[in-house]
């Protein structure tokens, strides 16, 4: 992991990181978005997929599921409840998963 991945980016760097992460959104300084499924199984089995790669990354989101639905959130607490590169390319891992 690079040493500036956990620097908070400006607003216009996150606005345009954006531009390559379809369905996010930038909410109160956090990259959110909502997945839905077909059941509360494909949902679960998205959170376990998604949690190798937030691992992978030494990078957590915080996740909220209700039966067919994951809502995610991603900021960088270090960072001062920021987003960073970190948060995108966590996002964007997020966004390649095959099922999505």
């Amino acid at each position: 992991m690079e040493a500036h991945s956990r620097a908070p980016l400006s607003d216009e760097a996150v606005e345009s990181a954006l531009e390559s992460l379809s369905g996010w959104a930038f909410e109160d300084n956090t990259l959110t978005r909502t997945f839905e499924f077909g059941s509360f199984r494909e949902a679960i089995s998205f959170m376990v997929r998604l949690s190798f790669e937030a691992e992978d990354l030494d990078h957590h989101p915080e996740l909220s599921n209700v039966y067919n639905r994951v809502a995610i959130a991603l900021c960088t607490h270090d960072a001062g409840n920021r987003v960073t590169q970190l948060d995108v390319e966590l996002a964007q891992r997020i966004t390649q998963l095959s099922w999505v």
